[in-house]
């Protein structure tokens, strides 16, 4: 089976336009924007998706969010705003089964989504 391409990102082994990177976790921009700023988080350590989180994750959890506060403000995005999104599994759209979150900004965003 071919290995995940967030890992392969992650490691190093492809290529991605990085924009920031911790040690738990890299943020690179989507090949397929959704929003003028649309940039994933990604951990490391492969993990499929949010329903698969542990209590051992919690720490890493709370490091992927702040690590999406980071990018956000690097980017310029948090004044007027921002929204961060986590798709969990294929009804709501996950496509890429390594969790992962979505950073869009840069226009306004309709409610409720989807």
């Amino acid at each position: 089976m071919p290995e995940c391409i967030f890992c392969e990102i992650a490691q190093k082994r492809a290529q991605a336009d990085i924009v920031y990177e911790d040690d738990d976790c890299v943020a690179f921009r989507d090949i397929n924007p959704q929003a003028p700023t649309h940039v994933l988080v990604v951990p490391k350590r492969h993990i499929e998706s949010l329903s698969t989180l542990t209590a051992e994750d919690k720490e890493l959890a709370g490091s992927l969010m702040l690590a999406a506060a980071k990018v956000a403000e690097q980017l310029g995005i948090v004044q007027p705003g921002y929204r961060v999104v986590i798709n969990t599994n294929p009804a709501a759209g996950q496509t890429v089964f390594h969790i992962h979150l979505h950073v869009l900004g840069g226009r306004t965003f309709g409610w409720p989504p989807g």
